[in-house]
């Protein structure tokens, strides 16, 4: 697209004019990544780049169960740790920390951060009947927010569940 540059800008800054077209590529993008979260199994994935305020309203959302990491993924991730501690210590009193430091911290950042925010595991039933929002957060990174349960799907789960068995719907 085309960049509109101020002459008086000292980092040569600038701003694009076609807003449609970023909107455009950033749907496409997440779209892509609606696209394996569907493949999970849930019932309908929604794609926004922003969600109003209180988009979630009306919904129910499931609680999941976040599995706890295994041994080989706890000693990944101290190790992880370790390091990210002793690239900080041998810095910390560094003026400048040289560019490959601080990508390499970056990154020991970005996988602890990974770490952290696992997402929860739900079971195949849940999966059925629920969805998720795929969009942007505030940071421009990524938000999957997966186990809402629209009011229409709670009412077929409940006349399934209350269907003699062996009878179809």
């Amino acid at each position: 697209g085309v960049m509109l540059r101020d002459l008086f800008e000292a980092d040569d800054g600038g701003w694009l004019q076609d807003v449609g077209l970023l909107d455009r590529l950033a749907t496409d993008k997440l779209q892509r990544e609606a696209e394996s979260i569907a493949a999970e199994g849930w019932k309908w994935v929604e794609v926004g780049i922003d969600f109003p305020y209180g988009y979630t309203a009306g919904l129910r959302h499931l609680a999941g169960e976040v599995v706890p990491l295994r041994d080989e993924e706890i000693a990944a991730r101290d190790a992880l740790r370790a390091e990210f501690d002793r690239l900080e210590e041998e810095y910390a009193e560094a003026d400048d920390m040289p560019e490959g430091v601080d990508e390499r911290l970056a990154e020991l950042e970005t996988a602890l951060e990974a770490f952290e925010t696992r997402p929860a595991q739900y079971e195949p039933i849940d999966v059925a009947r629920a969805g998720a929002f795929v969009g942007i957060d505030h940071g421009g990174t990524l938000r999957v927010e997966r186990g809402f349960v629209r009011p229409e799907d709670e009412t077929a789960a409940l006349a399934d569940e209350d269907r003699p068995e062996g009878e179809a719907g």
